[in-house]
C-alpha cells in the first residue's frame, strides 16, 4: 500500500512539473512569435518598432544585444538559394522568404519556371526527382554568373529546410571563403569522397564554386550541425533504429 501511494505521489508530482514546464514553454513561445512576426496588415509601423529596434537583419526585440550578429551579417555574407517549384512556391517557399530567408544577405528561389510575381527564377528545366540534378547544376551556374562577388558563402537549401543563419555564420566565420571548401551533412555511399545531404542543406565557399573539398562541419564535441530530418528524429534517442539507412550513410 505504501509503495502504491509512493508511486501515485511521484506520478502526481511529475505531472505537476510537466504542466509547469509546458506553461512556461508556451508562454515564451508566443512571446517569441509576437516579437519576430511580420508586420500585421494595417498596423502602424511605429507600433511594430515599439516592440524592438530595426537592424540590418530586421526587427530585433528590445533589450537584445545584436552587435555580434550584426557584425557577422556584414562580414560573413551568405547568399541563400532555395530549391522550389511551381507547386510549392506559395505553400512553402513564401514562408521561407518570410522567416529565415530574411536573414540571408541575398535569397534566391530556383524553380523550373518563373512565377507571375517574380519571386522565383526560372531555370528552364522540368520538375520531379529526376530533374533535381539539372536544377542544381543550372542554379549554381546562375549564381556563379550573376552573384559570384556579391557573397562570401553560397547556401543551397530546399523549400522545406529551416536554417539558423546566425549559427551558420558563426560556423563559417572561422573559415576563409577563398579556400575551396563546403560544409553540410556528409554521407558516404556511392562515391569515395562522400557527398552532402541535399535535404539538410549545404554551403559552399566562393572558391568552392569552382572546386569542391568537403569540410568537417561538426562542432567541438563532434556533434553534427546539419540535419536532414525533422528535429525530433535527431533529438529523441532511439527514434531512428540502427537498421535505418541513415546510419550506414554517416561517417
Amino acid at each position: 500500500m505504501a509503495t502504491l501511494c509512493s508511486r501515485s505521489c511521484l506520478s502526481f508530482l511529475f505531472g505537476v512539473l510537466i504542466g509547469i514546464f509546458s506553461l512556461y514553454f508556451i508562454t515564451n513561445y508566443f512571446s517569441f512569435i509576437r516579437h519576430f512576426s511580420l508586420q500585421p496588415e494595417g498596423q502602424n509601423r511605429s507600433e511594430v518598432l515599439a516592440l524592438g529596434i530595426q537592424s540590418e537583419r530586421g526587427l530585433i526585440p528590445s533589450g537584445v544585444d545584436s552587435a555580434m550578429a550584426d557584425s557577422l551579417y556584414r562580414h560573413v555574407r551568405v547568399l541563400c538559394w532555395v530549391m522550389t517549384g511551381p507547386n510549392t512556391l506559395q505553400t512553402k517557399a513564401k514562408h521561407v522568404n518570410a522567416t529565415w530567408g530574411r536573414h540571408c544577405n541575398t535569397v534566391l528561389f530556383m524553380s523550373s519556371a518563373q512565377d507571375s510575381e517574380g519571386l522565383s527564377i526560372g531555370l528552364g528545366t522540368g520538375e520531379g526527382r529526376d530533374q533535381l540534378y539539372w536544377k542544381t547544376i543550372r542554379a549554381f551556374q546562375y549564381v556563379h554568373r550573376h552573384h559570384l562577388h556579391s557573397a562570401d558563402w553560397f547556401l543551397k537549401a530546399d523549400d522545406d529546410t529551416f536554417m539558423v543563419l546566425g549559427n551558420l555564420r558563426w560556423l563559417l566565420s572561422a573559415h576563409s571563403p577563398d579556400r575551396p571548401v563546403y560544409f553540410g551533412k556528409r554521407f558516404k555511399p556511392y562515391v569515395k569522397q562522400g557527398y552532402m545531404s541535399g535535404g539538410a542543406g549545404y554551403v559552399l565557399s566562393r572558391e568552392a564554386l569552382r572546386r569542391f573539398v568537403a569540410g568537417d562541419s561538426r562542432d567541438s564535441l563532434s556533434r553534427e550541425t546539419f540535419h536532414p530530418f525533422i528535429p525530433e528524429h535527431h533529438l529523441i534517442p532511439g527514434i531512428l533504429p540502427k537498421s535505418f539507412w541513415y546510419w550506414s550513410y554517416c561517417y
